[in-house]
C-alpha cells in the first residue's frame, strides 16, 4: 500500500506529454487540446520527436531535452515505446505518469510484458503509474484535465474512481449535464500500479473530497483494499458500483460452502465490514452521496411517511416492504395527537395521509408530531402539488422544523411546480427526491450505510472467549492428508480437526470393512449411523452411502451391503476406503445449521453460517463474512442469515444457545487464518438446542498441491505478540489491543486524571467518545499497533495499567506514537518497558522511523524519549517538541524525515 508519489499524480505543477501530436482526432491532440483549454497553471510541455513545435507552441524530442523536470507525464505513444520513456522519465526525476497507451499486456520478445517492462523501469525511481490503457485524470479545482474525455469536468468535492474508460466518459456527460461537480474524476484503466487501495488512501485524506465513489470491475490486493477502505470510510462516505451481480459469476465448488459463499456475496461482505456502502446502478451512486453527505444522524430504521396523497404513500410503504425496510408502527399517543390537528378523513395509521386539501398549518402540526414522536427514527416527508397552497411556502414553512436530531428525506412529485420547493429543501441540507420509490431507496441506503458504519463503532464484550485451540496438531493433520495426496479429510481426520479447535463433534470410528463396523456398532451402542469413506465421494447421501438409526449388527451388515450396491450403481469408479461409524445424537427438536469455511479467489477465507440440512442449497437463509471475525461479527453473521427468529425460540420451542453457535464461527475464524492448507470446509448439519451445538458431519478440503494460499483480507490478530512480564514484584500481561477491548479501554481513560488527560490528548477532556474507543481497540494490524498492558485483580478481570500505540503511513516510512500509563504504575518503569516493545515490533516490521509530539509541560515523556535515543527538539512553538528516531535507515544515504500522510495518533504522557 502507498500514497508515495501521489500528491505528483494528483496536484502535480508541471505536466510533459509524450506522444503530443497535430493529427486530428489523435489521442495525442485531444489531451493536449484538454489539458490546455482546462486551466491548468502550470506549464505545459508538448513532446514530439518528429515535430518543433505541436499545438501552435513550442515541441521537445524527448523527456531530456525538457527545460524542468515535469512533476507529471501523461503518455500517449505505441505500447513498445512506452518503458524506455518510462526510464528516461525517472531518470529525469518524474515521480507520476498517466499511461493512456492500450496493448501493454502483450509478450514482448525478450520474454515477459510490455507492461511488466514498464513496471520495472518506473521501479527504481518509485514512479507511480496511473493506467495503462485508461482515460486519463482530472483534477477540477487545479484546472488539470490530463484526459481524452470529450468535455471537463466541474469543480465540486465529490471524487470519482473508475476501471472502465467508456464508463467514465458517458459518467462524465451524464454529471455535467446534472450541475454535478468533482474534486477527482479518475480513470485506473487497467490497474498495473495505483490502483484503488492507493486511491482510497489518498482520497480518503484529502480534505476536498466529501464522498468517494467508485465504479469497480476487480480488486487487486484485497488485504491492501479493505486497509485504506476501513480508513477512508472513517472519514467519509466511500459509495461502490461493482459490475458482476449475476450469480453466474459466483465460483463452483464441491463443497456446499464453497458453493453458496459466491464472489458476490464475498464482495459485498467486504463492502459491510469496511463501512462502505455498496449500489446498483450509476444513478444510485450519486444519489447515495446527495443522502450521505448531508450527514444526518442515523437513529434507527422506523420511518414515518408523511403524505398528502395516499396513493403516493402506499407506493413508498411497498417500496419500503420489497426493500425489507419497515414502518414506524405509530403509538397511541402520537395517533391521539394526530387526531386533534387532523381531518376525520386522514389515515389513521402510517403512511400519514393528510389529505389533498392540505393547509400549511396541518403539514407543520403532523410533522412537528412525527418529529417528536419516540417511536418515530426518521420521517419521508412527501408533497403532490395542489391548486390549493403553493409548494414552496409549505417548504418555507416546514424546514424550520426539521433539526438534525432525526434524518427527514423529501418527495417531491411534479416538475416545474415544486421546483423552488425542492431547491429550497436541497438548499437546506434535505435530500429531495421525484418519486416515492426513489425517496424509499434513498432511505434503505441511509439504513444499510448506517449498519456498516456501526461495525466500524462496535466494541464488543470482554467476555465469551474462544479458547486456545491444539493449532499444531491440526496442522499435522492436515499436511499428513496432503502428503498422502488427499484432497478430501476422511471422516477421523475431519473429527480430529474439529476436536483440536474445540468444536463439539461426534467421535467417529473408521471400520475397515463389514465385521468391523458392526462390531464398532456394539462397542460405541446401537442406535449408530453409517456413512461410506471414499476420497472420490463427497456428497455421500446422494449415492446412498448414508443410512442412520441402525438398530443392531445385522442391520448394520444389511447396511453395508446395501451402500455396496448403490455404489456399484451410482458411483463404480470411486474407490471405497472403509465405512465411517457413529453413535446417533440424541438431540430431538434440534435445529440443523451449516457453518463453513470457503477461500475465495480475492478475500481469502470466508466464514459461512445458515441454515442446514440436504436442501441448504435451495433456499437463501444464510450469509457470508470476511475472517476473522469476534463475536460481535458472528452474532451479525448470525443475523444476516436470517436465524435470529428460529434461534429465539419458535412456536413454543425453548431458545437456542446462540452463543455456543458464536462459538463455532469464531473458532471456524481461527482456523481458517492459521491452516492456510485448508481449502473449504462444511459442517452440516451443525445441531443447536438450548444444550449447546454438536457438529454431525464435516467436510474438509485442502488446496491443491502447488496452489496459492490466500491470507485473510483483514490481519487477525496477532497472538504470537503476546507476553508476559514482571514489574515491581506484579507479573503483568503485554500483548496487542483486540476489538473487546473497548470497554476496558474506556474504563483506563475513565480513572486518568485531569492532568494525565490533557497530556494524552492535547487537551481537555472528560471522557473519550464511543466512536473513538472504537477507533482505538478495532485497529488495523497491517498499519497500526496497540500494546497494552493489563493487571491483574482480585474477583475480576485484569484492567490497564498502560498503552503504546503506533500509526504507520501507507508506505511503512513514518509512525506516529502515543503512549499512555495509569497513574498507580506512573514511575515504575512500564513506560520503557511499553515502548521498547512498540519500537521491537516496528523495527522488525521495517518502518523506517518514529515521530512524534508531545506538551512542553510533558517533561516526563520528554525524558523518556531521550532515553529510548529519540532525538527531542524544539518544535519552533511555544506548546510542543517534537521527538524523532530513526529505527531503519535506507542503505546507503543519510536519514531524512519522511513524510506523514493522513495520521492523526496523538503522542501522550509516558510513566
Amino acid at each position: 500500500m502507498s500514497v508515495r508519489n501521489l500528491e505528483a499524480l494528483f496536484q502535480p505543477r508541471s505536466v510533459a506529454l509524450i506522444g503530443a501530436s497535430d493529427r486530428a482526432s489523435s489521442v495525442g491532440a485531444v489531451v493536449l487540446r484538454n489539458l490546455k483549454a482546462g486551466g491548468f497553471k502550470g506549464p505545459i510541455w508538448p513532446v514530439n520527436p518528429n515535430h518543433a513545435r505541436v499545438g501552435g507552441e513550442q515541441a521537445w524530442p524527448d523527456a531530456a531535452s525538457l527545460p524542468g523536470v515535469p512533476e507529471l507525464a501523461v503518455i500517449c505513444t505505441p505500447a513498445a515505446s512506452v518503458p524506455a520513456i518510462v526510464a528516461e522519465l525517472g531518470r529525469r526525476g518524474t515521480r507520476a505518469a498517466i499511461v493512456m497507451s492500450a496493448g501493454l499486456r502483450q509478450a514482448r520478445q525478450e520474454g515477459g510484458t510490455w507492461e511488466s517492462a514498464m513496471l520495472d523501469a518506473a521501479r527504481p525511481h518509485l514512479m507511480r503509474i496511473a493506467g495503462p490503457n485508461c482515460l486519463g485524470i482530472l483534477v477540477p479545482g487545479i484546472g488539470l484535465n490530463a484526459s481524452f474525455a470529450p468535455g471537463k469536468a466541474l469543480p465540486g468535492n465529490i471524487a470519482f474512481v473508475t476501471q472502465s474508460g467508456a464508463l467514465a466518459t458517458a459518467m462524465l456527460d451524464w454529471a455535467n449535464g446534472r450541475g454535478i461537480g468533482f474534486s477527482h474524476f479518475i480513470s485506473l484503466g487497467d490497474v498495473a500500479d495505483v490502483d484503488f487501495g492507493d486511491v482510497l488512501d489518498y482520497l480518503g485524506s484529502d480534505p476536498g473530497t466529501r464522498a468517494i465513489l467508485m465504479y469497480m470491475e476487480s480488486v487487486t490486493s484485497a488485504r491492501k483494499f479493505m486497509s485504506a477502505a476501513r480508513a477512508a470510510a472513517r472519514n467519509k462516505p466511500v459509495m461502490v458500483v461493482k459490475a458482476g451481480r449475476a450469480p453466474d459469476g459466483a465460483r463452483a465448488a464441491a463443497s456446499h460452502t464453497g458453493a453458496l459463499a459466491g464472489s458476490d456475496l464475498v464482495f459485498d461482505a467486504a463492502v459491510r465490514r469496511a463501512g462502505m456502502l455498496r449500489v446498483d446502478t450509476l444513478e444510485d451512486l450519486f444519489g447515495a452521496a446527495e443522502t450521505l453527505a448531508h450527514g444526518q444522524a442515523w437513529v434507527g430504521d422506523r420511518l414515518a411517511v408523511l403524505t398528502n396523497g395516499g396513493g403516493a404513500g402506499v407506493l413508498a410503504a411497498d417500496a419500503l416492504a420489497l426493500g425489507g425496510g419497515r414502518l414506524a408502527e405509530l403509538a397511541p399517543d402520537t395517533l391521539a395527537a394526530l387526531d386533534a390537528c387532523l381531518p376525520p378523513a386522514w389515515s389513521h395509521g402510517n403512511p400519514v395521509d393528510i389529505v389533498g386539501d392540505a393547509p400549511v398549518p396541518r403539514y407543520q402540526d403532523a410533522l412537528r408530531i412525527l418529529l417528536a414522536a419516540p417511536e418515530v427514527d426518521g420521517v419521508l416527508f412527501m408533497h403532490a402539488p395542489t391548486a390549493i397552497v403553493p409548494a414552496s411556502d409549505i417548504a418555507a414553512a416546514c424546514l424550520p422544523l426539521v433539526t438534525r436530531r432525526k434524518p427527514v428525506l423529501s418527495c417531491r412529485l411534479g416538475a416545474p411546480s415544486v421546483a423552488a420547493a425542492r431547491a429550497a429543501f436541497s438548499a437546506a441540507g434535505v435530500p429531495c427526491f421525484d418519486t416515492p420509490e426513489r425517496s424509499v431507496k434513498a432511505w434503505l441506503q441511509l439504513a444499510a450505510y448506517a449498519r456498516n458504519q456501526a461495525a466500524l463503532r462496535e466494541l464488543p464484550g470482554l467476555g465469551g472467549q474462544a479458547g486456545t485451540p491444539d493449532t499444531p496438531r491440526a496442522r499435522q493433520i492436515l499436511q499428513d492428508a496432503a502428503a498422502a495426496g488427499q484432497r478430501w479429510l476422511d471422516a477421523v481426520q475431519a473429527q480430529q480437526v474439529l476436536q483440536a479447535y474445540g468444536i463439539p463433534a461426534l467421535p467417529v470410528e473408521r471400520a475397515r470393512d463389514a465385521n468391523e463396523a458392526a462390531a464398532f456398532a456394539q462397542r460405541i451402542g446401537f442406535p449408530v449411523a453409517l456413512k461410506v469413506m471414499s476420497p472420490d465421494i463427497i456428497h455421500k447421501s446422494d449415492v446412498g452411502g448414508v443410512e442412520i438409526g441402525l438398530k443392531s449388527a445385522d442391520e448394520v451388515l444389511a447396511a453395508v451391503s446395501r451402500m455396496g450396491q448403490s455404489l456399484a450403481l451410482k458411483a463404480p469408479q470411486a474407490v471405497l476406503q472403509g465405512f465411517a461409524v457413529q453413535a446417533m445424537a440424541a438431540r430431538p427438536g434440534a435445529l440443523e445449521l451449516i457453518a463453513g469455511i470457503a477461500s475465495d479467489p480475492v478475500f481469502g477465507p470466508v466464514i459461512l453460517f445458515g441454515e442446514g440440512g440436504t436442501s441448504v442449497e435451495l433456499h437463501a437463509r444464510h450469509a457470508v463474512a470476511l475472517a476473522p471475525v469476534n463475536d460481535a461479527l458472528a452474532k451479525d453473521l448470525v443475523s444476516r442469515a436470517g436465524m435470529d427468529t428460529l434461534l429465539g425460540g419458535y412456536r413454543g420451542s425453548k431458545p437456542a444457545d446462540t452463543a455456543a453457535v458464536r462459538d463455532v464461527l469464531r473458532k471456524l475464524s481461527r482456523l481458517a487464518c492459521e491452516q492456510p492448507l485448508l481449502a473449504e470446509l462444511d459442517i452440516n448439519p451443525l445441531l443447536v438446542d438450548e444444550h449447546g451445538v454438536l457438529a454431525l458431519d464435516a467436510r474438509i478440503g485442502l488446496r491443491a498441491p502447488g496452489a496459492a494460499s490466500l491470507p485473510p483480507s483483514i490481519s487477525p490478530y496477532p497472538a504470537e505478540l503476546e507476553t508476559q512480564l514482571q514489574l515491581g514484584g506484579a507479573r503483568l500481561s503485554l500483548r496487542p489491543i483486540r476489538p473487546e477491548d473497548g470497554r476496558r479501554l474506556a474504563a483506563f481513560y475513565a480513572r486518568a486524571t485531569p492532568a494525565d488527560m490533557r497530556l494524552r490528548f492535547f487537551m481537555s477532556r472528560r471522557e473519550v467518545p464511543r466512536s473513538e474507543l472504537a477507533r482505538y481497540s478495532q485497529i488495523d494490524y497491517d498499519r497500526e499497533m496497540t500494546f497494552i498492558a493489563l493487571s491483574p485483580r482480585a474477583g475480576a478481570g485484569p484492567e490497564m495499567a498502560g498503552e503504546v500505540r503506533a500509526v504507520c503511513d501507507p508506505d511503512n516510512e513514518r509512525a506516529e506514537f502515543a503512549i499512555q500509563v495509569a497513574a498507580p504504575w506512573q514511575g515504575k518503569g512500564l513506560g520503557r518497558l511499553l515502548l521498547d516493545r512498540l519500537l521491537a515490533y516496528l523495527r522488525g516490521r521495517g518502518t523506517r522511523e518514529v515521530a512524534g509530539q508531545c506538551l512542553r509541560e510533558n517533561a516526563a515523556m520528554a525524558a523518556l524519549a531521550r532515553s529510548a535515543g529519540f532525538e527531542v527538539s524544539d518544535d519552533n512553538s511555544q506548546d510542543t517538541f517534537s521527538m524523532r528516531l530513526v529505527l531503519n535507515p535506507p542503505p546507503n544515504a543519510p536519514p531524512a524525515p519522511g513524510a506523514t500522510h493522513g495520521l492523526t495518533t496523538p503522542t501522550t504522557r509516558s510513566g
